[in-house]
């Protein structure tokens, strides 16, 4: 066989080994966008352990599934806080903050948090048209 032969097969091997491996947990807090239409806007996020999310506000309500289970503290700019904890695979509910009211966001855990999180936009349509029709 040749080198070159020798070569190909060696990286196909590997490409094939490293991409059947899970990714490594984020040492650093991440948001991805995930979709986006008139209704909802659907992102990911992993928080990092001890990686507290910048102040921020959320002008919508928003679905939050649990990608992962963790405890989450979250703090007010007035300096209150409350602690939250989440189940892996299950959904919760989160309204829209109070006019002016800013909070961030702590992963208190020791392993990532991952959540992926659904805002509906206000005045969206109450159907789209993408995706599987809903049970009645």
């Amino acid at each position: 066989m040749t080198i070159r032969k020798t070569s190909c097969l060696v990286m196909l091997a590997f490409g094939v080994t490293s991409a059947s491996r899970p990714e490594p947990p984020p040492s650093a807090t991440v948001r991805t966008p995930q979709f986006e239409n008139d209704a909802v806007r659907v992102w990911k996020t992993s928080i990092a352990p001890g990686q507290p999310l910048t102040m921020h506000r959320h002008e919508n309500g928003r679905v939050i599934v649990a990608l992962t289970s963790g405890t989450l503290r979250i703090v007010k700019e007035s300096g209150e806080s409350r602690t939250v904890t989440w189940q892996k695979g299950n959904a919760y509910w989160l309204p829209a903050d109070p006019p002016g009211e800013r909070h961030g966001d702590l992963n208190e855990g020791t392993t990532p948090l991952e959540v992926m999180v659904v805002e509906l936009k206000p005045g969206g349509p109450s159907s789209v048209g993408n995706g599987p029709a809903r049970g009645r």
